[in-house]
C-alpha cells in the first residue's frame, strides 16, 4: 500500500473501560514524537485521562472528529468496531482495532501489537480488509422513519412474548416467499459468525461478494438459509398485525415495526476499511472463536 499520510488519529474506546487510559497515554506519546495529534469524541473521558495520565488529548465533535482525522485506533471490542463503522460512514477512513480482553473477530491487534502496528502503516507496510456495508431504510406508509448503516446484520423479530410473525420477502422486486419464523436475519459475510451462526446460517468468507438471509426458528422446516448476490435489493414487510415487532441494526440501534412496514436493504457505497496483522488470517479467528478441533 502506499504510505498514508497522517497528521491527525482518532481514537474511540469503549466506554467505561479505564484499562484503555494507559494505553491511549501511549498512542499520545508515539504521535507527539511524529508531529501527529491525537483527537477524541465529545464522550471521551479527557480531562480524566489527563488528570491520571498527564496526556493531553483534544475532543472534538464526532462530524469534525471523522473529518479532520486520517486513521482511527479503536480501542475495545467487535461491538466498539461495529460502532465505529456507523460513526465513520462515507468517510471510509482506515481502522486500526486494538481488542481488549479475548480476541476479536475484527480487532485485529493486542495492546502490544498497536504501537508496531501504527509504525508499519507509516511505512506503507499495511493491507487494507474492506468490508461490505448495507444500507437499511424503513417506510412506513410511504414516508421514510429510519435509515442507517450496517456491518453485521439485519434482524426482524417478534418479542419475547408474541406469536410467530409472518414477513413477505422480495428480492429484486421478485417475490421469493412468506417466511413464518420468529424473524428474520439478512447477514453480510463479516456478520456471518453472529447472530447467523447462531441460527444455523453459514460461515461466509469476508472477501465474499455475497448475503445470507436466515430464517429464526422457521415455521416450515424447509426455510433454510439463502446465500445471495450482495447487489441484490431487498424488501421485507411485515404481514403480521397485532404482534410486538423490531427491527435491529448490528444488534445496536433499531425501531418497532408495524402491520404492512418495509424494510429495505442495499448494498451500501460505503465500505469499512480495516489495517489487517501480517501475523493473522481469518482461519485463526476462527478457531479461537469458535474452538475447533478442541
Amino acid at each position: 500500500m502506499e504510505k498514508l499520510q497522517v497528521r491527525r488519529v482518532g481514537v474511540l474506546v469503549k466506554p467505561n473501560q479505564p484499562e484503555a487510559l494507559e494505553t491511549i497515554c501511549r498512542l499520545v506519546e508515539w504521535c507527539a514524537g511524529r508531529g501527529i495529534k491525537v483527537a477524541g469524541g465529545p464522550r471521551l473521558q479527557r480531562e480524566r485521562i489527563e488528570s491520571e495520565t498527564g496526556c493531553e488529548v483534544e475532543s472534538l465533535a464526532h462530524e469534525e472528529l471523522v473529518k479532520e482525522s486520517d486513521l482511527f485506533v479503536v480501542l475495545g471490542g467487535d461491538g466498539t468496531m461495529i460502532g465505529a463503522a456507523r460513526l465513520i460512514g462515507d468517510a471510509e477512513k482506515p481502522v486500526v482495532g486494538v481488542n481488549f480482553g479475548t480476541l476479536g473477530y475484527l480487532a485485529d491487534f493486542t495492546v502490544e501489537d498497536m504501537i508496531p502496528a501504527l509504525e508499519l502503516v507509516l511505512a506503507g507496510d499495511y493491507t487494507i480488509d474492506r468490508r461490505l456495508m448495507l444500507a437499511a431504510t424503513v417506510e412506513r406508509n410511504g414516508k421514510q422513519q429510519m435509515h442507517d448503516r450496517v456491518l453485521n446484520d439485519v434482524v426482524i423479530s417478534k418479542s419475547a412474548l408474541a406469536r410467530i410473525i409472518e414477513i413477505e420477502v422480495e428480492i429484486d422486486k421478485k417475490f421469493v416467499n412468506r417466511f413464518r419464523a420468529d424473524g428474520l436475519i439478512l447477514s453480510t459475510p463479516t456478520g456471518s459468525t453472529a447472530y447467523n451462526l447462531s441460527a444455523g446460517g453459514p460461515v461466509i468468507y469476508p472477501s465474499m461478494n455475497a448475503v445470507v438471509i436466515t430464517p429464526i426458528c422457521p415455521h416450515t422446516l424447509s426455510n433454510r438459509p439463502l446465500v445471495l448476490s450482495d447487489e441484490a435489493e431487498f424488501e421485507f414487510t411485515l404481514k403480521t398485525q397485532r404482534e410486538e415487532v423490531a427491527l435491529t441494526l448490528d444488534g445496536q440501534v433499531g425501531m418497532p415495526l408495524e402491520h404492512e412496514d418495509r424494510v429495505t436493504v442495499r448494498k451500501s457505497r460505503t465500505g469499512f476499511n480495516l489495517i489487517q496483522a501480517h501475523t493473522r488470517n481469518y482461519f485463526d479467528v476462527l478457531r479461537n472463536k469458535l474452538k475447533w478441533g478442541r
